[in-house]
């Protein structure tokens, strides 16, 4: 990738889209967010990216509530599904890279050791992941229908990072109101840093990587219950805090059990504990 490359991304205006706009800014952006690009209107989408003709575009753009996703199936299907496949038609057309962002939701979580990327047995236990994984298939039925296979879909999962509020902020917020909080300790993932994904994600390109699925979070997994306890541990916050089950805390969208994803094809990322460690630095010095 030059450095006079044409980047396009789209979501720009949420957490990770605004923080791969830091690091890809040496390069020629352009930042689409929904007010500028309406990606469920096929038509739409073809004549924009026609007109601006990117090299890379990359879709940072979701509907990511996973709990309204159950309530609002069709919205989430059209945004998460329909949406990625019409940015695949358009960089098919253009003859550009597309870069899309999946999730460990796209599995049921039954498998406890993890979820390489040559897992196949997609299988979600939700609306969110539903609508997830058909915007996966449909970027690879765009590839296998015609000439154009420049694509790299990264699955992610657990996102935390400036420019909006995440799992971090959250905890921080309530360890500082509250005597006693209760963080479920039976759901499994990896908590990755959005300004470590974006840095790979430029990495990826630099390299001209192979396309295909990759893994991208940062080393190492917990449950939600520890990754509060390393975030009070860190930040010096003095809380009551107790492990408790899911079934305690029912919520509209059933979560998988683990939802670890292994990287097979990339460097390891920094720990999430050292990420955790980063970000709260960052918190600390903006003054937050």
């Amino acid at each position: 990738m030059s450095s006079d490359s044409k980047i396009l991304i789209v979501g720009a205006h949420g957490m990770l889209g605004s923080t791969l706009q830091e690091a890809f800014s040496k390069y020629d952006v352009t930042a689409w967010d929904k007010e500028d690009i309406d990606i469920i209107d096929t038509n739409t989408v073809t004549s924009l990216i026609s007109e601006l003709n990117p090299d890379v575009i990359i879709n940072a753009a979701a509907y990511t509530a996973v709990d309204d996703c159950e309530t609002n199936q069709s919205v989430a299907m059209s945004v998460n599904g329909v949406g990625p496949t019409n940015l695949a038609k358009a960089a098919a057309e253009v003859d550009a890279v597309l870069i899309h962002y999946s999730t460990d939701y796209i599995f049921n979580g039954e498998k406890a050791d993890g979820y390489e990327e040559s897992f196949k047995d997609v299988d979600p236990v939700n609306a969110y992941g539903k609508s997830k994984a058909a915007g996966e298939e449909g970027i690879q039925e765009v590839a296998q229908e015609g000439d154009w296979d420049k694509y790299y879909i990264i699955r992610t999962a657990w996102l935390f990072g400036s420019h909006g509020n995440n799992f971090i902020t959250t905890m921080l917020k309530l360890g500082r109101e509250k005597d006693e909080l209760s963080v479920v300790n039976d759901q499994h993932g990896s908590p990755t840093y959005t300004k470590d994904l974006a840095e790979q994600t430029v990495g990826m390109l630099n390299d001209e990587l192979r396309y295909g699925v990759y893994h991208i979070t940062n080393s190492g997994s917990c449950t939600w219950y520890e990754f509060a306890k390393e975030i009070f541990t860190q930040a010096n916050v003095s809380v009551d805090l107790q492990p408790c089950a899911t079934e305690e805390f029912p919520r509209p969208a059933k979560r998988p059990e683990y939802s670890i994803l292994i990287n097979t094809k990339l460097p390891q990322l920094q720990s999430w504990q050292d990420a955790v460690k980063e970000y709260l630095h960052t918190i600390e010095s903006e003054g937050q």
